[in-house]
């Protein structure tokens, strides 16, 4: 068992944006714990720290019109398009990594990852009992990766 499955959990979380014109159900598994990003593109998606949660597609259920990109070749990156709330990335058809800001109850979830961490700013730098990467041991393992681009 990987050690992230012990944050997996089964339960509901609601979540919206900004406005309110999107709403976002997650009714089943999924990781209760957040994972940060601090590479250039997650840095300019998120205006400051990109945090998510993972959720399967068949525990998602989204209302609303959202927008989308493709931010690579491989991931997606949706918002509302009258608030401009960002919802989530997604690589393919997999797991959403779904922002917690969005949903009142992840407020608790512990930080347990960080990558890209040694381009964190300044005024982001993290601390706590987490995993960790710098951009080259992130890239060495997913080479598919390159977190600084486009």
């Amino acid at each position: 068992m990987s050690w992230i499955e012990a944050y997996r959990e089964d339960g509901r979380l609601e979540g919206r944006c900004l406005c309110g014109d999107v709403r976002i159900t997650v009714d089943g598994t999924h990781l209760a714990a957040i994972g940060v990003c601090h590479c250039g593109m997650c840095q300019r998606w998120s205006g400051h720290t990109y945090g998510t949660f993972e959720a399967p597609p068949e525990s998602v259920t989204v209302e609303g019109d959202v927008r989308s990109f493709a931010s690579t070749d491989f991931a997606h990156r949706a918002f509302c398009p009258t608030c401009g709330s960002h919802l989530w990335m997604r690589n393919g058809e997999g797991d959403y990594e779904l922002h917690p800001g969005l949903f009142p109850d992840a407020a608790a979830f512990p930080l347990v990852s960080e990558i890209y961490k040694d381009k964190a700013p300044a005024y982001a730098q993290l601390s706590g009992d987490h995993r960790s990467a710098t951009q080259a041991e992130y890239e060495a393992k997913n080479p598919h990766i390159e977190g600084n681009t486009p």
